[in-house]
């Protein structure tokens, strides 16, 4: 149970970190470059995708061993254009049929695709059959 809650908080604070690059890049493109709002969202979610692979299969998740890193990226994308899906939807149904703030919106969405994301990569993308490791930074070490 302790190995979970530390993985938790790891992946709470790539959450936080993607989370930072998610809305900057979405505030950016909406205010500065005045681009459509569900835009912005994809282009921020995108972009915060990409930095989340990296830090969380470094850092969050025990990556299956001998795994094709391709392959495993486009498992990650999928679950993951799964989860702009889902906050596109959100965001669709707080803004322009609630209407609700988009940052306001962002924010419910995000929590709620950030459940979303913990489950379905815990499920799909951990290796399952290696012992639990404190820190699978150190196992990915170990595996090159």
């Amino acid at each position: 149970m302790k190995k979970l809650i530390q993985q938790i908080l790891k992946f709470g604070i790539v959450g936080v970190i993607c989370t930072i690059i998610d809305f900057g890049v979405t505030i950016l493109l909406k205010e500065v470059f005045h681009t459509w709002y569900l835009f912005a969202n994809g282009a921020g979610f995108t972009v915060s995708v990409v930095v989340n692979y990296i830090l969380s299969m470094k850092y969050v998740f025990r990556g299956k061993k001998g795994a094709n890193k391709i392959k495993e990226f486009i498992i990650f994308a999928v679950l993951s254009i799964i989860g702009l899906l889902l906050s596109e939807l959100i965001m669709w149904i707080a803004v322009d049929r609630m209407q609700l703030h988009y940052v306001l919106s962002k924010v419910g969405a995000t929590a709620l695709v950030m459940i979303f994301n913990f489950v379905t990569r815990k499920i799909f993308l951990e290796d399952h059959s290696r012992p639990e490791e404190a820190d699978p930074s150190e196992a990915a070490g170990r595996d090159k």
